[in-house]
């Protein structure tokens, strides 16, 4: 039979718990006098009252309902409900994309004075956001590597707010320890964000370790298939008011169009990251046994430095995979031509990761290295670009797609 569920996140499980797929699914908007099936879309801008008391009163935050939809949707809510449910947390917003979601949750929380202390290893625009705008307000940033977390006590300063991690990072694939990371957290009386993209809530869930906020690019593997761009903050529902208010006002918001697929896409994550994360192990088992490659970093392979945290902490190892070339990638592959431009010759890859990032920002990221290759086991990829490859002369792959395919083992075994 088909039931529909109304949630309000701080209201998320009561006593009952239900499979990941079940949430995922189940979690919807109130159905409406048409008893559809399927979620409407509400392309509204602004919603109706019956009279000016019910308006002044919806201003007031006295009720909750609809107002405007740059505030809230009936689209928008169910996603964050959806999150909310799946990450355990009390509260959230949708937000226009995953970097509006990151900047707002500093913009929201922070002054004129603060200081905040990051993992080295980050995304690109974050750290712009650290080094190009956020001294532009008198607030600073201070990073730590992931290889030594430690570091994290030693460069806390009286005025640090946040400590803000990604894990898995990106592209580096390290780990963060959450529970410790935590622990210094509460000891010094300041908040831990972390950036969930890599995983999603099918892999972790942060807030189990002591996050304070999580934020999502629900760009990447939410939608899991290139169509929208969405992000999410969702946590403590006291620090999710600060954010609200500064979301409200600043216009960055989610529409409902792109909640709608986002919420729809929700519904098969699991299906489709147990797939991405078995071809994902299996790519980097066969990477680890090739004489071509160094070294290979995937979370779920015993050799991973951080391997028991990710254990902890993760369902499985995710969709990403890197490895480093023996001779390095400046060694010409085709004659005359560098690695890269002999991908980009095979019309394979759009641009390379974090060109824009300083070199000391790269060297923390690939461990001083100029032979680190990043895979995404993403979508479809075949075979006979595989040996395209393999004719051409190239002996590694630097970026490729595979996902949902049956044939990983052939696609494994033509790369090389």
């Amino acid at each position: 039979f088909i039931f529909n569920k109304i949630c309000h996140c701080t209201q998320w499980r009561g006593n009952m718990k239900k499979h990941f797929e079940t949430e995922a699914i189940r979690t919807q908007m109130e159905r409406s006098q048409f008893a559809e099936h399927s979620a409407p879309l509400f392309l509204t801008s602004s919603f109706v009252f019956e009279d000016a008391e019910e308006l002044r009163a919806a201003f007031a935050d006295e009720v909750d309902r609809n107002i405007y939809s740059r505030f809230s949707n009936p689209n928008t809510q169910e996603l964050t409900d959806k999150i909310c449910v799946l990450e355990g947390a009390e509260d959230g917003v949708a937000f226009s994309s995953g970097m509006a979601a990151v900047y707002t949750s500093f913009a929201a929380l922070l002054n004129s004075g603060d200081h905040i202390v990051s993992v080295r290893s980050i995304f690109g625009s974050t750290h712009t956001l650290f080094q190009k705008y956020f001294p532009k307000w008198n607030i600073e940033t201070t990073y730590f590597s992931a290889a030594t977390p430690e570091e994290v006590e030693q460069v806390i300063q009286p005025n640090t707010k946040i400590i803000y991690i990604e894990t898995p990072t990106n592209p580096g694939l390290d780990i963060l320890d959450m529970e410790y990371l935590s622990a210094v957290a509460k000891k010094n009386n300041i908040l831990l964000i972390v950036d969930n993209c890599f995983a999603t809530p099918y892999l972790q869930q942060p807030i189990k370790f002591g996050a304070d906020l999580v934020i999502h690019s629900a760009t990447k593997l939410i939608d899991g298939q290139g169509r929208v761009l969405g992000g999410l903050i969702v946590g403590r529902k006291d620090l999710i008011a600060e954010v609200r208010s500064f979301f409200r006002n600043s216009g960055s918001t989610l529409s409902p169009f792109n909640a709608w697929v986002l919420s729809k896409s929700l519904e098969t994550l699991a299906v489709r990251l147990d797939r991405h994360c078995e071809n994902a192990l299996k790519m980097a088992q066969h990477l680890g046994n090739r004489p071509e490659i160094s070294e290979v970093k995937y979370p779920f392979l015993s050799n991973h430095p951080q391997y028991k945290v990710a254990k902890k902490q993760m369902l499985k190892g995710g969709n990403i995979v890197t490895f480093e070339l023996k001779g390095g990638i400046n060694v010409p592959i085709i004659p005359g031509l560098k690695p890269l431009a002999t991908l980009k010759q095979l019309n394979l890859i759009p641009h390379r990761f974090h060109v824009d990032l300083p070199q000391d920002l790269i060297d923390g990221v690939m461990k001083a290295k100029d032979n680190t290759a990043i895979s995404e086991i993403g979508v479809e990829w075949c075979i006979q670009q595989s040996k395209e490859l393999k004719e051409h002369g190239v002996p590694f792959l630097h970026y490729y797609s595979m996902g949902k395919s049956k044939n990983v083992k052939k696609i494994a075994e033509a790369l090389f």
